[in-house]
């Protein structure tokens, strides 16, 4: 039986912010190599993930972070990913610098898990309750740890 292969979207990884310096090649390219695995969960898991053209994941500073925090999800301060349903991922430079060495990723590398972690949300992941926020963090691990093997 021959197996249909869902087209893959483009990504875009927008560099909105100056403040913290990172490796831009790094991420796109780990974010690259995840983008099919993260497919591969879409089609167990039903999100929108197949059906968008388009994939941006916006590398932003926290103070941008904090407004589209308040802004969509009414809470105060920057975090380290927002993600749209209809293909936008936020990430935030300043979160990934000072939480990335704790884990001991570089900010590209920090960065890429924000972008797995958005990717995995428009496969159809959800993170509200603790079990499915520790499987969902398992395998974003898991997919960083590939994709980032995959271009050393």
């Amino acid at each position: 039986m021959n197996r249909i292969v869902p087209t893959l979207p483009d990504l875009v990884i927008a560099a909105r912010q100056r403040a913290v310096c990172y490796d831009h090649e790094r991420l796109s390219a780990i974010v690259r190599a995840a983008l099919p695995a993260c497919m591969a969960a879409a089609e167990k898991l039903g999100g929108p993930l197949p059906g968008l053209r388009t994939i941006e994941c916006s590398v932003v500073g926290s103070r941008t972070m904090a407004k589209i925090h308040r802004g969509f999800l009414n809470e105060r301060g920057a975090t380290d990913v927002i993600t749209f349903p209809y293909g936008e991922i936020v990430v935030c430079a300043t979160v990934a610098a000072s939480r990335g060495p704790e884990f001991g990723h570089t900010v590209a590398d920090e960065l890429a898990l924000y972008c797995i972690h958005g990717l995995l949300h428009l496969a159809g992941h959800d993170d509200h309750h603790p079990a499915d926020a520790e499987r969902m963090r398992g395998e974003q691990e898991k997919i960083l740890k590939s994709a980032a093997g995959k271009i050393c």
